[in-house]
């Protein structure tokens, strides 16, 4: 059990050197979606912390594609150079550097959360909204601009230019954001999606913003390193909804096109549902789409102690942990979790810390 949380996962090219990652989570603290000082610390802490795998927070490829003012972005040269540092950091320490690529759609133009989290108004400094009916996620959010078949191949084009950004500031490793209600799980969710074009309908059309994004994504970006999707498994909502059925034959897709692994999360299309919490809660979501579309998976949801990671692991039900508030917890928690299993040997520390961790 203990050896495969600490084995190392090879996808392409990029071989991972545990199955311990650091999950997107946003900080909310860039300045017009440049990186800074604090995503540099937060980031390369945790590849210094073990992880494998640290991915940045959603990362918007337009600059109305941001969840709030102060999320990151790269729709443009000038950010390059600030990500640079980071996955140089992040590799020198001896994690994979991965990115987050998303456009927040209808969920977008909203103010940080530790402020006023609701949607922003002009005066404070919002902009439209955009998504694939014109729809408001919420009572008090603005109804998006439906977006156009030529606005869509707008979208999927800023998606291949950040890809290319991407490969110029080191990233090794890209996920796209099709999960939690934003641009993309909006088109998969009938809740959100109510078009009669080849956008909508059935799940053909309901995908097919997601399937031109990866073919796309992938036709640029190396063939040596993996390509990523998080989904949104399921709604967690009465019919018509989107499905873990719906995300199962989508994840079929997605592997014969390119895609190395599915991220599995779900939920966030719609406010107030009742969600199950509980530790593990969204494993099952990744095994199903494991065994049943072939496809490697990463687990999320309230994993927080090593042998409950090192059991996921151990009987097949993903092949990849991503921790997100542990992980803000605990920047060390492979680490922690190397001494609490015994296998110290497998993840050696930094010489600055070894006095603090022996192996």
């Amino acid at each position: 059990m203990v050896s495969g949380l600490f084995s190392p996962l090879t996808l392409r090219g990029i071989t991972l050197r545990n199955r311990i990652g650091v999950a997107p989570m946003c900080q909310y603290s860039a300045t017009d979606g440049v990186p800074d000082d604090w995503h540099l610390v937060h980031l390369v802490s945790r590849a210094v912390g073990g992880n494998a795998l640290v991915l940045t927070e959603a990362t918007a490829v337009v600059p109305e594609g941001r969840i709030s003012p102060g999320c990151l972005g790269l729709w443009d040269d000038a950010q390059v150079a600030a990500f640079e540092r980071i996955t140089a950091g992040v590799r020198a320490h001896g994690a994979v550097p991965g990115i987050q690529l998303a456009h927040a759609g209808r969920k977008a133009s909203t103010g940080l959360p530790w402020a006023d989290s609701g949607p922003l108004t002009p005066e404070q400094g919002g902009w439209p909204v955009v998504g694939p009916s014109s729809l408001p996620f919420a009572d008090g959010f603005p109804a998006p601009h439906e977006l156009t078949v030529a606005e869509i191949a707008e979208v999927v084009a800023a998606f291949v230019s950040a890809t290319e950004r991407a490969l110029a500031a080191g990233f090794e490793l890209i996920e796209l954001h099709a999960a939690h209600g934003y641009l993309l799980h909006s088109f998969h969710s009938p809740v959100s999606n109510r078009r009669t074009d080849s956008y909508g309908g059935d799940l053909e059309g309901r995908t097919r913003i997601t399937r031109e994004v990866v073919a796309a994504v992938r036709s640029v970006w190396p063939d040596e390193f993996p390509l990523v999707v998080r989904l949104s498994a399921s709604d967690w909502l009465d019919a018509p909804s989107w499905t873990v059925e719906e995300s199962i034959e989508l994840s079929r897709w997605m592997a014969g096109a390119g895609v190395d692994l599915v991220d599995c999360s779900s939920g966030g299309v719609a406010p107030g549902v009742r969600i199950p919490l509980e530790p593990g809660y969204q494993v099952p979501f990744a095994a199903r789409i494991r065994h049943e579309a072939q496809v490697p998976t990463a687990a999320v949801g309230l994993i927080t102690e090593p042998r409950h990671a090192a059991e996921i692991v151990a009987d097949g039900r993903a092949d990849l942990v991503l921790l997100a508030r542990e992980s803000l917890r605990d920047p060390y928690w492979p680490r922690r979790a190397a001494a609490e299993l015994g296998a110290l040997d497998r993840l050696p520390a930094p010489a600055q810390y070894l006095r603090a961790w022996r192996g």
